[in-house]
């Protein structure tokens, strides 16, 4: 049967026409402005919709509208808003007036999920947040954004428990048409389609475009009636199916991505990947290079590799994904062929040791092997990354591996409460929302009365113990729950309590029963009449993952005491409306990871900004947020080798805070009620981490930083037909077949056992180079302090500088000074040196006199 489609749109009166514009620019989640217009229309089909305002127009009953269009102040509404979004959308910005316009830069940034708002539900958590709030902030700097993901018909899963408390999963399906994407048309204004090969077949996929404020998204749907009904479900689920749908996704993504950018007419001067899932981008980059210009394989992957800049999220090896020799062998036998390889070329690429052919293919490898630039999430997991993907550069120092680290932020506007939002306005001004990273305004906190703050907050903790109650009782209801269970919804939680937040992705690290530790002595505390504590937890488990899901069984065990039941709440399927209303109305935000496994963690800086108080495990952001006055802190940041230990420890320390010090500080009252000491501290935890933690000064980081970098490598190799990428394709071809070639001869250096601090060391290094030019190496001296063990600790090095050649050696001259006293030592190291090259280790050539 042939079924034939049409769309039906909205039917708005002409004043209302611009409602339609306004819905699908998704600016509105973060605009007041714009959602209270949206709220005004319909608030209870808007709460119907799950906050979709496209959903919502077209649902809404036409004598609704009609009632509307005549009535001037929701039209004078409308048009402040219209008005106010025009100029957003072409007034001058930040980066136009810092760099001199869009054609400056244009950023391609690759990620397998874009969390932007709840009714658009293609993100499961953290990762597809930080992207989303990386979209809104390059926006409102006005940074030319394009944004790559997939569509998913089904998203991530809708969560509920059953009544033992185990997480169930459903999956509904998304209706793209009444959600605020729209598809892309080619010049015929047919929807805009590209074909990625697979085996024996190809694979159609349709564009679609999302609007950000300045930024754009293209989505990739496989679900077009071209494909087989396998191939349909490869957009269907967000981290669903096992790895052969992963491979089959991040294929699409990776090489789909670029070939949907090209369709659609965008040519990035950067290419983001946000965690190595879509590291394929890199080979299609390259297939294009070759394609265009007739070059090697060589020289296209200089060119790809020049402004190709990776961001890596996970601090455990089990966390990156990783496809079996045989699997990367099915899926680019074709397309290897392409690229003028073989197999084992391109599987090199994706494994630490190219040379062990058992080693699966790793696509955070893959990213780190084809990008100029790659960094960490916090400055701990920068550590921790260089730690775990050492043995990608053999016999290069830990501290030296080239990843360095840019700590995530949050997107201030899109977190803050309305109320919070309206009292920042009246003492720091309105530019704490436009510019968030201005210090000097956040550091007038300290002028808002501490009488308005605290009963800002109290609003806010009012609200969300309502919400927390709605939640409930639709969950107990869902379940077929008694009415006297209903019933007992509606007195949970105490809306002046010390309230404690816990949500997040349940995973065995995150420690979600490190509370329970001692069950006995935490109801104690949550029974206690006159200082009571409450908590409200929320989160989701993998599906496959049934430890973690084991852990919120317990978790809702424990809460049926009918000693605590009333200060325990679980809210089910947390989503960012979930995520909203916690960071906004908590008084602490309680975050327990296993140091160092949490990569930075962004849900303690929304809260933060919103005036909560963080108590967390010194681990990611908080390694770098924490001062005693501000928040507190579990632990002095140790880690552990018996984690049993590690767990008894720890959860004793958050006993002994949490009685100690954070409920007597919440409860000592002043005459007027207002807890001073807590007022201060929520002071002071605004002044310090709004603007540090703030999503625009992560975008500027990567801006100043590699984003430049690579933008100016990628013209400096692409530049005059390839010059320079063809240039150092041949320059590494020579260097490698000759480097064995490379030694020291001689080394000379003052023979005295003692030397005194800030008098110049002279060294003197004679090597023997065969066919490498002196110009074309560094000749390095690596210097530090000495350990027990007699390692160089906190090393530097200082280059050599040529002095002369004779009889086939060369000379390289320079001084060492060691400021201070101790034990040093130093050695001798030769590097490759063009300038073309974004590090010196790219060649991971390195000698060891």
């Amino acid at each position: 049967m042939k079924v034939n489609t049409f769309t039906v749109v909205p039917c708005l009166p002409k004043p209302l026409e611009h409602l339609t514009d306004l819905a699908y620019n998704l600016r509105w989640c973060w605009n007041p402005g714009c959602l209270g217009l949206f709220q005004r229309l319909d608030q209870d089909l808007w709460q119907e919709t799950h906050h979709n305002p496209v959903e919502m127009l077209g649902r809404i009953k036409q004598d609704r509208l009609e009632e509307v269009a005549r009535d001037d102040g929701f039209i004078a509404h409308l048009e402040h808003a219209w008005s106010e979004f025009q100029a957003y959308m072409t007034g001058p910005n930040w980066f136009n007036q810092t760099y001199g316009g869009p054609q400056a830069l244009t950023l391609g940034y690759f990620t397998f999920e874009f969390g932007i708002v709840e009714s658009v539900p293609i993100y499961s958590g953290g990762l597809g947040v930080l992207s989303g709030d990386h979209l809104k902030a390059a926006s409102d700097l006005g940074l030319p954004m394009i944004g790559v993901s997939l569509l998913y018909r089904q998203g991530y899963f809708r969560q509920y428990l059953n009544p033992d408390g185990w997480q169930q999963e459903v999956y509904p399906e998304n209706n793209f048409y009444n959600l605020p994407v729209r598809v892309l048309n080619d010049e015929q204004g047919q929807p805009l389609k590209v074909q990625v090969d697979f085996p024996g077949r190809k694979v159609a996929v349709q564009l679609w475009k999302m609007e950000v404020g300045r930024s754009v998204v293209i989505l990739l749907d496989a679900n077009v009636p071209e494909n087989s009904p396998e191939d349909r479900e490869i957009t269907a689920q967000l981290y669903g199916g096992d790895h052969e749908l992963r491979i089959r996704q991040e294929i699409l993504m990776g090489i789909g991505g670029v070939r949907a950018l090209v369709a659609a007419g965008y040519r990035p001067d950067i290419f983001h990947m946000n965690e190595g899932h879509s590291a394929f981008q890199s080979l299609e980059r390259a297939r294009l290079f070759i394609k265009e210009y007739g070059v090697d394989f060589e020289t296209a992957l200089e060119a790809s590799r020049a402004n190709n800049v990776f961001t890596t999220h996970t601090p455990v090896p089990a966390g990156n994904d990783t496809f079996t020799p045989a699997a990367i062998d099915h899926y680019f036998r074709d397309y290897v062929r392409e690229l003028g390889i073989d197999i084992d070329r391109l599987l090199a690429l994706g494994r630490q040791n190219p040379d062990d052919r058992n080693e699966p293919f790793n696509m955070t490898v893959l990213a780190l092997n084809m990008s100029s630039h790659a960094n960490g999430v916090s400055e701990l997991h920068g550590h921790v990354s260089r730690h775990m993907w050492q043995r990608v550069w053999p016999g290069l120092p830990e501290s030296e591996i080239p990843i360095s680290s840019i700590t995530n932020g949050v997107h201030t506007r899109g977190w803050i409460s309305q109320e919070m939002g309206n009292l920042y306005d009246r003492y720091l001004g309105p530019q704490w929302s436009t510019d968030p990273t201005d210090t000097g305004l956040w550091r007038r906190a300290e002028s808002i009365p501490d009488s308005e703050l605290w009963r800002t907050h109290e609003r806010r903790r009012e609200r969300l113990v309502a919400f927390s109650r709605r939640c409930l009782h639709d969950q107990l209801r869902h379940r077929g729950a008694p009415q006297s269970e209903l019933a007992q919804a509606e007195e949970v939680l105490d809306p002046e309590a010390l309230t404690i937040g816990f949500a997040r992705r349940f995973a065995l690290y995150k420690r979600g029963t490190l509370i329970l530790r001692d069950a006995e002595r935490l109801k104690k505390l949550m029974a206690d009449k006159d200082r009571p504590v409450q908590f409200i937890i929320a989160g989701k488990a993998h599906p496959a993952d049934t430890m973690a899901k084991e852990i919120i069984r317990e978790l809702v065990h424990f809460m049926r005491d009918p000693a605590i039941r009333r200060r325990f709440v679980f809210i089910e399927d947390y989503d960012m409306n979930v995520a909203r209303y916690l960071v906004q109305g908590v008084d602490v935000w309680l975050n327990t990871p296993r140091r160092p496994l949490e990569a930075s963690g962004t849900s303690g800086m929304k809260a933060a900004a919103n005036g909560a108080l963080n108590f967390s495990i010194l681990d990611g952001w908080w390694c770098e947020g924490y001062d005693p006055s501000l928040g507190w802190a579990i632990g002095q940041g140790e880690e552990y080798q018996d984690l049993n230990l590690q767990d008894s420890i720890e959860s004793a320390a958050f006993y002994n805070l949490l009685e100690k010090e954070v409920i007597p500080e919440f409860y000592d009252r002043a005459a007027d009620g207002i807890p001073r000491a807590w007022v201060r501290r929520m002071k002071s935890s605004i002044q310090n981490l709004c603007a540090q933690f703030s999503a625009t000064r992560m975008v500027n980081d990567y801006i100043k930083g590699p984003y430049m970098g690579a933008a100016s490598a990628g013209v400096k190799l692409t530049s005059d037909d390839l010059a320079g990428a063809r240039e150092l394709a041949e320059w590494k071809r020579k260097i490698r077949q000759h480097w064995g070639g490379v030694n020291l001869v001689d080394l000379k250096a003052p023979t005295e056992e003692e030397v005194f601090a800030g008098k110049p060391l002279p060294i003197e290094a004679t090597i023997r180079l065969g066919e490498i030019k002196p110009d074309e190496v560094v000749v390095q001296v690596y210097h530090g302090e000495l350990n027990n063990k007699r390692e160089i600790t906190d090393a530097s090095e200082i280059s050599l500088q040529y002095d002369r050649s004779d009889d086939g050696v060369h000379h390289f001259k320079g001084s060492l000074i060691a400021s201070t006293s101790g034990r040093f030592g130093f050695a001798i190291r030769i590097l490759p040196h063009h300038k073309n090259m974004a590090s010196p280790f790219e060649t991971k050539l390195i000698y060891w006199a």
